[in-house]
Order: C-alpha cells, then sequence, then structure tokens
C-alpha cells in the first residue's frame, strides 16, 4: 500500500497582509522525492502510523514555507506490514524505481536492518526510527538513527528505579520482540547499577495474555516490575494480578492507543518518556500546538520522531543543495542536530547521540501524563 503525501502551499491569510507582506515563492513543480517505508500495518502499527504523521505535517509546513530552495518536498510512503521482507521489497522500489533521493524508516529493527542493506551500497540517506541494533549497522554510516540503541532504553528505566526510587530488587516482564534485546541490556547492566533481578519473564509479541507471568513475578516479590513491550497485554496483566508496586515502562508503550487500550493497567504507570504533550518542553510547544491543530489530537513520541526525520532531512538539503549526492547529504546530516523528540547528534558513534539525560519522566494517571521532576545527570 503506498500513501503519497504531497502537501503545497496554502493561500495566504488576508489581502492585505498579502500586500503588506512579501509573499513566499511559490514551489516549482520539479519535486524532491523522499521515501518512507513504515510499519503501517500488523504489531508495528502503534509506531509506525503515528510516525507517517509526524512525516505528513513536516512536509506540509516545509511546503507551506516554499519548499526547499523553491521545490516542494514529496514523501512516498509504504507499508512494510511489519515485516523486514516487506521492508525490503518496498525499499528496492522506492529507490530503483521511484528514485527517492532519501529513505526514512523503518519502524522496526529488522526492517531498518533490511533497508540499510540497499542504502548503505549506495551512499542513501537513511533516517532509522529505531535505535543502533546489530553490529552490522556500525558499519553503515548513512544509517542514522533517531530513537535510543537498546542499552539506553535499558539504563532508562534503571536510572529511575535505582536513582530516584532507591530501588535494588527488580523484576522484569518483556516481549519478545522489542523487549528481548532491551531485556538483555537490563541483565548486562545489572552490576554497574546494584541491582537484582529476582523474575525475569517474556510475553509473546502477539499474546493477549500474561497473568502466568505476571503472577510469577509477584511472587518473587520485587521491589519494582519493569516492563519493556511494544503491546498493552503485560500492564493488563499486572494489575490483573492485583500487583502493587511500581511498575516502569519503556517508552515504546507510551502511544496514547496503547495506553488506552492497557485501561485500570495504565494507572500510575511511569514512562521513561521524550515528549509529554499536556506539559510539553518550551522548544516542543510549538510542535505540540500544530499537531494538535492538524490532527486534532495531542502527539506522542514516534509522531515527534517522524517530523524530526523530515527537519533533519531538509536542513541537510538546503546546506548541501536539493541536486547534492547521497553522500554529500549524509555529511551534511553528521552532525549535532536539534529535534522536537530531543537534541541528536548523527556524529556520534551510536549515529544517533542520544543520551540518558535525553529522556524526561512521565506518570500516566486519571486519563492523562504529567511530566515528573525527576531527569537523569546528562
Amino acid at each position: 500500500m503506498r500513501h503519497t503525501l504531497r502537501a503545497t502551499l496554502g493561500l495566504l491569510a488576508a489581502a492585505a497582509t498579502a500586500a503588506a507582506q512579501p509573499a513566499l515563492a511559490q514551489p516549482a513543480a520539479n519535486p524532491i522525492r523522499v521515501g518512507a517505508v513504515l510499519s503501517l500495518t500488523g504489531p508495528l502499527a502503534v509506531a509506525g502510523q503515528p510516525e507517517r504523521d509526524g512525516i505528513a505535517l513536516a512536509v506540509k509546513q516545509v511546503n507551506a514555507a516554499g519548499g526547499v530552495q523553491g521545490r516542494p518536498l514529496e514523501a512516498l510512503i509504504e507499508d512494510d506490514a511489519s515485516s523486514a521482507d516487506g521492508a525490503l521489497s518496498k525499499t528496492n522500489n522506492l529507490v530503483f524505481n521511484r528514485q527517492v533521493r532519501a529513505l526514512l524508516g523503518s519502524s522496526g529493527i529488522a526492517a531498518t536492518v533490511a533497508m540499510g542493506g540497499i542504502t548503505a551500497t549506495r551512499k542513501l540517506p537513511q533516517l532509522a526510527f529505531t535505535g543502533l541494533g546489530p553490529a552490522v549497522e556500525r558499519e553503515r554510516p548513512c544509517v542514522f538513527h533517531l530513537t535510543p540503541a537498546q542499552e539506553l532504553n535499558a539504563r532508562s528505566l534503571l536510572e529511575y528505579a535505582v536513582r530516584e526510587l532507591k530501588l535494588r530488587k527488580l523484576a522484569i516482564l518483556h516481549d519478545t520482540g522489542f523487549g528481548a534485546p532491551v531485556a538483555a541490556s537490563l541483565k548486562a547492566l545489572a552490576g554497574e547499577y546494584g541491582v537484582s533481578f529476582v523474575g525475569v519473564e517474556k510475553v509473546d509479541l502477539g499474546a493477549t495474555d500474561a497473568t502466568p507471568q505476571a503472577a510469577k513475578l509477584r511472587s518473587a516479590e520485587p521491589e519494582a516490575i519493569l516492563v519493556v513491550a511494544s503491546s498493552p497485554t503485560p500492564f493488563r496483566s499486572v494489575r490483573q494480578m492485583k500487583v502493587t508496586v511500581p511498575v516502569i515502562a519503556a517508552h515504546p508503550s507510551a502511544p496514547y492507543d496503547v495506553v488506552k487500550a492497557m485501561g485500570d493497567g495504565a494507572e500510575g504507570v511511569v514512562f521513561a518518556d521524550f515528549l509529554v504533550a499536556e506539559e510539553p518542553l518550551p522548544h516542543q510547544q510549538a510542535f505540540v500546538d500544530a499537531f494538535q491543530k492538524e490532527y486534532g489530537r495531542l502527539p506522542k513520541n514516534f509522531d515527534a520522531v517522524g517530523f524530526d526525520a523530515v527537519q533533519i532531512l531538509v536542513r541537510a538539503l538546503q546546506k548541501a543543495g536539493p541536486d547534492a549526492s547521497g553522500e554529500a547529504l549524509c555529511t551534511a546530516m553528521r552532525s549535532p542536530q536539534a529535534g522536537v523528540l530531543a537534541s541528536y547528534d548523527l556524529a556520534a558513534p551510536d549515529m544517533g547521540g542520544l543520551k540518558v539525560g535525553s529522556f524526561v519522566y512521565s506518570r500516566y494517571q486519571n486519563g492523562k501524563f504529567s511530566r515528573l521532576k525527576y531527569r537523569s545527570a546528562p
């Protein structure tokens, strides 16, 4: 399924304003095509759909401001159906048939790695919505990562549990997708943080019940449970087992649709977060306002990262030129980059530059998120 998003310059607000101020140049007819391979269906759609919305808003804003040196930006968005094979097929089409200038995505690690096998050989910029994954990705300097690597996700949970709550006896409930490598990192970091894991349980990615696992963890009597999953199932099951200790969750479970599907299981959960739209950081306010006006809902992390990817690419196109080679665009991106989600450093060894201090923490209660005061040291 392909969704072609082409936002064009809107009308001027009023004739008087148009007379008083110079009009923005209408983008020329020759578009700059950018491809995006996202998980719009399947289990990773909770990430892919908001990433699409963030991309669409950014493209609309760029074109309303005159495009890139007078040329409109066009995003060709493909659905990989949460599959690495799907991502490979869609990437081949976008690169070799549609001849896009850069690629955004994908929403999952396996799909991102598959895409990188194509983009790396052609030195085509790829802005991935996943953290640095397997070792091969370190050999792909044109694949940039706009969300945390798995060890950093693990640290974000331990920072709050240990530094803020002063806990030492923890449990892990993770899914078999995103949660598996984060759980491995948590266990590897136990000595550094001085914690012990009294229970570690996994839940299949598509499971609808995790009460047996939650019951085992409750019996282990941890001081807190770290939940690393992208579905609401583990949270519902923890609540059904009447677990009363703190629940601390990784950022992929923070989308509003996921949280609402948790039901009572979301109440009181603390999230390692980036964008708390109810209480945004100053640099996030304009994005929150524009997003809410466009879509009638508050944005969350995946919306913001889609928006950031387009802005980073546009800055590179402005700097290197709209007809610059892929390698030149990669060079133009390889520097510190301001974003809504966080501040990135695409020249960092992990090609993303996020740090544990990039996280904020939120608590979900009474139907909304509130930003907590705690923040890790940069």
